[in-house]
C-alpha cells in the first residue's frame, strides 16, 4: 500500500491509501479512519459505498461520519467506487452510465470482464487488506452506502450473511431490475443473463429468503429527484412486507439526494450499526 495522505481527527487518525488489486488488475484508492479506540484495542469496522460519480474520500469529506465513528469507537472505511485509468474501457455511447458507475458487480461481459471485479474486492481483498494493516476486529463487520452504494451494501450484505452484522442505506436504488439506470448496468456488465440479474437485484434476493435476516434501516428524501424512476423504495417495502423481512424505511419530507441527507442521517446510521456490532 502507498499512503497518500494522514491527519488527525476527533482523537483518531484520518488516512488514504491506494494500492494494486488482484481482481481489478489496477490500483484502486480507499479512505480509512481509526477512531482513538484503536490505541488501546482492535475495534469493529464499517464499510460505507459511494453512490456513482464519488471518490473514496468524498465521503469522509462530505458526511461528518467521523466524529460518530470516534464516539462509538468504529472503523470506516470507504473504497473508490470502481477501477480508474486510462486502459480502462468507456461506455460506447454518451447516454451510458460512466465508467464509474461499476454497481458493485463483477462483470463477466467484455470488455468490462477484465477490469469490473468490484463485488470480489469489496467482499474478499479489501477486508483481507484491512485485517491485516489495521487494528479492526474482522469478526465484527458491516456495511451501509448511498445510492449506487446502497444497492451494493443490501445486495453484498445478503449474499454473504456469515460476513456482515448489520446493512443500511440512504437512498438506495433498491430494484435495478426496475431502475433504467440498473438495467443498463445489468445489461452492460452481465449481458442477457435473467438469473445473474436476479442475483444482482436486493428486492429478488429478499423474495429467496436468505437464511439471516438484517433488520435493514433505510432512509430516503421526498425531494430525491431520482426517487420515483430509479430508486423505487416501495418495491422494497413490498417485498418484505411479503416475506416477513424486517425493515425501518424512513420517508424524510424536504430532504434530495446530496450529502447534505447523508449528513442529516450519518450520525442515526453509526449509531445503527454501533448497536448491532456490540451485541
Amino acid at each position: 500500500m502507498k499512503l497518500l495522505s494522514d491527519v488527525k481527527l476527533f482523537g483518531g487518525r484520518q488516512k488514504r491509501y491506494t494500492h494494486h488489486s488482484v481482481f481489478t488488475k489496477t490500483d484502486i484508492a480507499f479512505s480509512i479512519y481509526l477512531p482513538p479506540q484503536t490505541l488501546k484495542s482492535r475495534v469493529p469496522v464499517l464499510y460505507w459505498l459511494n453512490d456513482f460519480n464519488h471518490h473514496d474520500d468524498d465521503f469522509f469529506s462530505l458526511s461528518g461520519a467521523q466524529r460518530f465513528a470516534a464516539e462509538y469507537g468504529l472503523a470506516l472505511v470507504s473504497p473508490d467506487t470502481a477501477p480508474r485509468g486510462s486502459q480502462l474501457p468507456t461506455p460506447a455511447k454518451a447516454s451510458d452510465l460512466p465508467c464509474d458507475a461499476s454497481f458493485y458487480l463483477s462483470a463477466t461481459e467484455k470488455p468490462w470482464d477484465r477490469h469490473y471485479h468490484m463485488y470480489e474486492y469489496i467482499v474478499s481483498e479489501l477486508p483481507t487488506l484491512i485485517k491485516a494493516n489495521f487494528p479492526v476486529d474482522s469478526r465484527k463487520q458491516s456495511i451501509f452506502g448511498m445510492g449506487m452504494g446502497g444497492h451494493g451494501a443490501m445486495t453484498i450484505a445478503l449474499k454473504n450473511t456469515e460476513k456482515y452484522t448489520s446493512v443500511s442505506a440512504l437512498a438506495p436504488i433498491c430494484s435495478p431490475l426496475e431502475s433504467p439506470w440498473g438495467r443498463l448496468a445489468l445489461q452492460q456488465f452481465l449481458g442477457n443473463n435473467p438469473s445473474a440479474w436476479q442475483d444482482a437485484d436486493t428486492c429478488a434476493l429478499i423474495a429467496k429468503s436468505a437464511a439471516k435476516k438484517f433488520e435493514i434501516l433505510i432512509d430516503q428524501g421526498l425531494a430525491d429527484p431520482y426517487l420515483l424512476e430509479h430508486l423505487k423504495p416501495g418495491l422494497l417495502q413490498e417485498v418484505c412486507n411479503r416475506h416477513n423481512y424486517p425493515i425501518k424505511l424512513r420517508f424524510q419530507p424536504g430532504y434530495d439526494h446530496s450529502y447534505h441527507f447523508v449528513q442529516s442521517f450519518i450520525a442515526d446510521h453509526i449509531q445503527f450499526h454501533a448497536l448491532k456490532l456490540s451485541l
